[in-house]
């Protein structure tokens, strides 16, 4: 068993679990761990999929591969209490959970490898199976996969999975070498295959939406793994973690100040092809705290809803759809004059760049909602990269003065033609933000920012969009009212 002490610990019942972790980026996690997932699926297996760090993306392909959501687990914005209740809330009643990794298993932003795939196994205590590009070798795995073993005692890994392997005496050097020095199981050897890859992008994997064989391409992934891993062994593996502890709650919002009796408040949320970027525990967030979540298709509906209390724009790929966006001009002028009306907004990234005047490509200009006085130039290369730290200062109504945020960025875009004038909700502590100083611009009750959130890591953003959308209700009702009277 794991070493793990802390004095609020709770032991639950074992959740059966194995994180996919790697020596480097690009070794094949994503489609062994999606191989995997469906493999288990197809036999009728309850999989819980995971995935450490900040990624839409892969969570997307997860969620497709086990027909179950997948989740985020990252401990740059979660706490230790808040990662360990999301594993054992989600794989309650599931057969299998498992956790993909990112980069190196032990890569993280700092020499103690803080945020690190290494680090969620250390507070999870959960066993690590290991994909390895064997690639050109074959004795010399064993002795890095010994240096792993050893690097860090509290990291169990308990199992190899040989990826690109050559020929059948490729993988017995390599699958003896391994078990005879490191003293555990190759419970796979994967042969090399160009088929087994997603298309690339700038953003990282193709989201799964864009995928018309989606289900095709999973399936043989699938198929790869069933013929060359022992899943039962798998399976067997998982099984061994130890007791997952669980903490005590540190944040329980007072749900009865944040709903009012007469009107359940209704947030709208672009969720489509061109906005697909959204963690579940943010949606889920709202509709704990009483809001009504009504979904919309910034590429198909033609109006908001007429009853809307406040609208939630996540991230995405605008300017692929940005064709699409401008033609739907309907939408985009109800956008504009809700805002102006007061209605409370908020957009992350994507929609920041949908809310400005325009998006301009390399080859053509489009025009967006024109609420907010920018336009948006994509690049070749991101303009915004990694973890963010932010401090709200007294120029929004979104956060507390001098709240510490800490989200994350992955843009290409950048904002040009920005008003001299525009107030800024954000003070950029760590990343880019928007000029790298400034993030979240304030427009009434508009709240725009390159900057993502996770609602585990930041409880207060939902607890102040039901409000606003409260307050939104209420005065809309009010006037409403005194107009039937007069």
């Amino acid at each position: 068993m794991l070493p793990f002490t802390d004095i609020n610990e709770l032991s639950i019942t074992n959740v059966p679990r194995l994180v996919i972790g790697a020596p480097h980026g690009r070794s094949g996690k994503t489609t062994f761990t999606l191989g995997l997932l469906r493999a288990f699926a197809r036999q009728g297996m309850a999989v819980q999929p995971f995935k450490k760090g900040a990624d839409y993306i892969d969570t997307s392909w997860h969620t497709a591969a086990a027909g179950c959501t997948s989740r985020n687990l990252d401990s740059f914005f979660m706490r230790k209490q808040e990662i360990c209740s999301s594993v054992s809330n989600q794989s309650f009643g599931k057969a299998i959970t498992i956790i993909e990794g990112a980069m190196g298993l032990y890569d993280g932003l700092d020499l103690q490898g803080s945020s690190s795939t290494a680090e969620i196994a250390k507070i999870t205590r959960s066993p690590v199976l290991f994909v390895i590009d064997a690639t050109r070798m074959t004795r010399s795995i064993a002795a890095m996969v010994m240096g792993y073993q050893h690097f860090d005692p509290n990291v169990q890994i308990v199992g190899v999975v040989l990826n690109k392997v050559a020929r059948a005496r490729h993988e017995k050097i390599a699958r003896q070498a391994i078990e005879e020095f490191c003293k555990i199981p190759v419970v796979g050897a994967i042969p090399k295959d160009v088929n087994l890859c997603i298309p690339d992008r700038h953003l990282g994997l193709v989201t799964k939406g864009e995928m018309v064989e989606t289900d095709k391409l999973l399936d043989y992934f699938a198929d790869v793994i069933s013929a060359n891993v022992d899943l039962q062994k798998v399976l067997t593996l998982a099984q061994s973690a130890p007791d997952l502890p669980l903490f005590k709650e540190t944040h329980v919002p007072n749900l009865e100040k944040y709903t009012l009796k007469s009107q359940i408040p209704k947030i709208g949320v672009i969720q489509d092809a061109a906005f697909s970027f959204y963690y579940p525990e943010n949606l889920e967030a709202l509709k704990k705290l009483g809001a009504d979540v009504i979904p919309i298709n910034s590429l198909i509906d033609s109006h908001l809803p007429g009853d809307l209390d406040g609208l939630y724009i996540g991230g995405g790929f605008p300017e692929v759809f940005a064709a699409e966006l401008e033609k739907n001009t309907a939408l985009r002028s109800d956008i504009r004059k809700a805002g102006e009306k007061g209605l409370p907004i908020y957009a992350e990234c994507g929609g920041l760049m949908y809310l400005g005047r325009s998006i301009q490509t390399s080859s053509q200009n489009f025009e967006m909602v024109g609420l907010l006085p920018l336009d948006s130039q994509m690049e070749s290369k991101p303009q915004g990269h990694g973890y963010t730290i932010m401090e709200a200062n007294s120029d929004q109504n979104w956060f507390a003065e001098e709240t510490e945020i800490k989200g994350h960025e992955f843009h290409n875009s950048r904002v040009i033609n920005l008003d001299p004038y525009v107030k800024f909700g954000l003070n950029v502590k760590r990343g880019h933000g928007i000029d790298g100083q400034h993030d979240g611009i304030c427009y009434k009750n508009v709240f725009a920012a390159y900057n993502h959130i996770h609602a585990l890591g930041c409880p207060e953003w939902a607890e102040r969009m039901v409000t606003l959308a409260v307050s939104y209700n209420q005065t809309k009702w009010t006037q409403i009212t005194q107009a039937a009277d007069y």
